[in-house]
């Protein structure tokens, strides 16, 4: 009998596992026809919109419409509501105060609840709930029996449950530093975040009942915001490993800002694993993944830089072509990498580029050595820090051109010398001094009445932005704490902005990560000052 049991008993979790694994096989299928369009064969989803217009493979994923998330979206008087599985099902409400769900703008209460079938219907012929036609862009999909219902079974799972890092009283967030990040910008970012959290907290309200959908009030602070600084250590392929201790130890639902050096590649590896949205980290170079999904930029840094220099050049083929390039960087800094990928757009046009590696000795003897080997007619490409800047000796003679990064050189403060800024164009990718003096007012008059020591304006000013834009999304949010509608929301009111910081305007449609697209190529107005005068207009390579 004992043994009957036993193996009556290890029956029924062989089944549980086997329906568990065929649970998640039809919710793995559902979600590539969800958020790709791909069938389980690999072909694209066929798909026609209400009026018969065919659709290509990039216009059929549901995500396109739904979202991520699966929550929808609303856009003026555009609503497209969400389809994650507990609004789908929803029992039908004659208002808003019988439902006792995390709000979503574009929900609707006084209809009919879906069941499977209807819902497999509406996918397939593009039929509501009632029996009646949906709107003409709902996309009818040509799908099998098996394939729509593993795409209902994704849509199930796509329901708002609970989020890791969010309590009913505390929503925790960490700020990531790397051990080759300066230590001083690190500093200044911290004392930022902390101050701001503190300002957050300081206003909180008693705890408040859990809005319901109706409640349209915006989130306000009624829960506090609790701020983990995660100090990695070590080599950067430790980092991984850190983080998901750090990660199991300190649930949060958001990383915010942050401070990097050469490498954020393991952090950004980190975070996408883990669908963990990593907000506007202070990057010099950052990961260009455009693919990824949870780490947003405010620039792509000295990587824009590299594309703006390229367009130039290749504008000058023809009045003015460049006969080689000459880029000087150091080869343990990020130099390194601008240097490559400027090399790489000028090969394309048949643009001869050379890379002049400074050593480890005196700045100034490294730098006359590099200098030495320019010819007359060449162009030369600094990727250098303030302090190699103002070592620069004299301006090789004949040199046809000499570019400048902002990101590394100090920007309009660089300590160039009388007889370089002669001849250097900056490459700038931020709003030009005299016109972003205004978008800094607040974020420094902030700093001032707060007593935060502006020790690296930038890093500071980009916190602050990245901590007001978390905080206005989440005002929008209600109490719908889902990680994917947060990125989403992120880029939905990113455009709408009107401070800005260090740049003239942020946007995110989806699939972009980079919030600023462009910058100025300038030049220096004077031979002591720090007025730089843009060549042309803000152009986005």
């Amino acid at each position: 009998m004992i043994a009957r049991q036993r193996w009556h008993g290890l029956a029924l979790l062989a089944m549980a596992a086997g329906l568990a694994l065929s649970v998640a096989h039809a919710a793995g299928v559902g979600e590539r026809i969800y958020r790709k369009g791909i069938l389980p064969s690999g072909a694209p989803v066929q798909a026609e919109r209400g009026d018969g217009v065919a659709l290509d493979a990039s216009g059929v994923a549901c995500v396109n419409c739904h979202k991520r998330s699966g929550l929808g979206t609303k856009e003026g008087q555009r609503a497209i509501p969400p389809v994650a599985g507990i609004y789908l099902f929803q029992p039908r409400a004659t208002n808003g105060d019988d439902l006792d769900l995390p709000f979503v703008e574009s929900m609707k209460a006084d209809r009919d609840p879906y069941t499977e079938a209807t819902a497999a219907r509406a996918i397939r012929e593009g039929v509501g709930a009632d029996g009646k036609p949906l709107n003409y862009l709902m996309p009818r999909y040509n799908l099998d029996d098996a394939q729509l219902a593993d795409v209902v079974a994704y849509l199930k799972q796509l329901s708002p449950s609970g989020v890791a890092g969010v309590t009913d009283t505390v929503l925790h967030f960490a700020t990531i530093l790397t051990p080759d990040a300066d230590p001083v910008v690190s500093k200044g970012v911290v004392d930022v975040l902390t101050q701001f959290f503190d300002d957050k907290n300081h206003y909180t309200r008693a705890q408040a009942p859990r809005m319901r959908s109706s409640h349209r009030m915006m989130f306000k602070v009624n829960r506090h915001w609790e701020l983990h600084v995660w100090q990695l250590k070590g080599a950067p392929e430790t980092w991984e490993a850190q983080l998901r201790a750090k990660l199991a130890a300190e649930p949060v639902f958001a990383v915010i800002s942050g401070v990097g050096g050469r490498s954020w590649a393991p952090v950004q590896r980190f975070c996408e694993s883990q669908a963990l949205p990593c907000l506007f980290p202070n990057m010099d170079l950052p990961v260009d993944a455009e693919s990824d999904f949870d780490t947003l930029y405010f620039s792509r840094g000295v990587l824009l830089e590299a594309q703006l220099i390229a367009q130039d050049i290749r504008a000058r083929r023809a009045s003015a072509p460049a006969r080689r390039v000459l880029q000087l960087y150091r080869g343990a800094d990020i130099g390194k990498d601008a240097a490559a990928a400027l090399g790489a757009a000028l090969r394309k046009a048949d643009v001869p580029a050379i890379d002049v590696v400074l050593g480890a000795g005196p700045a100034r003897r490294e730098l006359d050595a590099a200098l030495s080997k320019a010819q007359a007619g060449d162009t030369i490409v600094l990727w250098l820090r303030p302090g190699d800047v103002a070592q620069l000796g004299a301006t090789p003679a004949g040199v046809q051109r000499v570019y400048l990064s902002a990101r590394m050189g100090g920007a309009e403060n660089a300590p160039l010398a009388p007889s370089w800024r002669a001849v250097a164009q900056m490459a700038f990718p931020y709003n030009l001094p005299d016109l972003r003096r205004v978008q800094l007012d607040y974020p420094l008059g902030w700093f001032r009445m707060r007593h935060v020591a502006v020790v690296a304006e930038q890093a500071q000013s980009d916190t602050y932005l990245a901590c007001t834009i978390l905080s206005d999304t989440l005002n929008h949010m209600v109490d719908t704490f889902v990680r994917d509608y947060l990125i989403e929301r992120i880029e939905d009111m990113l455009e709408h902005r009107i401070l800005t910081g260090y740049y003239p305007r942020l946007s995110l449609a989806p699939g972009q990560r980079f919030a600023s697209k462009g910058g100025y190529l300038v030049h220096f107005a004077d031979a002591t000052g720090t007025r730089v005068v843009a060549d042309g207009g803000w152009t986005v390579p």
